[in-house]
């Protein structure tokens, strides 16, 4: 129904749970190198993930790569450089919601490309930013509830 999309992660259980959640939510994960860790068959086995072989995902070469291939109109960055809360985006089957890595977030040059695409989750002051797989979980399920229709 939804793509996530992963610019970079770089904490291998904050990409673990993000996959956890698009095989529950039915959503298709899209990772983009570079990946800060092993995603290999081998490294997800070790790791005990026994639902990454029924996650939709998809690996891109690189961000350039990945943003030929989408139709951008159709996608939103989550980024803290925005006041445009997330709940305010009227989200379709097939839209692209697109996290940045955990230590850089996505790269300023695209945010400036797309800021009318750019959202945020509204956060207290006291706090920097929210967990990558807690957010992914927050926006993911926004976008469920609007086009829910009594199943996944």
């Amino acid at each position: 129904m939804f793509n996530i999309v992963l610019f970079n992660p770089q904490i291998p259980p904050n990409t673990g749970n993000i996959g956890r959640l698009c095989v529950n939510a039915g959503a298709k994960l899209h990772i983009v190198k570079p990946i800060g860790f092993d995603i290999s068959e081998k490294a997800v086995k070790r790791a005990g993930l026994d639902y990454w072989d029924k996650l939709d995902l998809t690996v891109w070469e690189s961000t350039d790569e990945f943003l030929k291939h989408v139709d951008t109109s159709r996608c939103f960055f989550a980024t803290t450089k925005t006041d445009k809360p997330y709940f305010e985006v009227e989200y379709k089957p097939g839209d692209y919601i697109i996290f940045g890595s955990e230590t850089k977030g996505i790269d300023e040059n695209i945010l400036r490309q797309n800021f009318d695409n750019c959202i945020t989750i509204p956060m207290t002051k006291e706090g920097r930013s929210l967990n990558l797989a807690v957010s992914t979980g927050i926006i993911l399920y926004e976008a469920i509830r609007q086009n829910f229709k009594g199943s996944l």
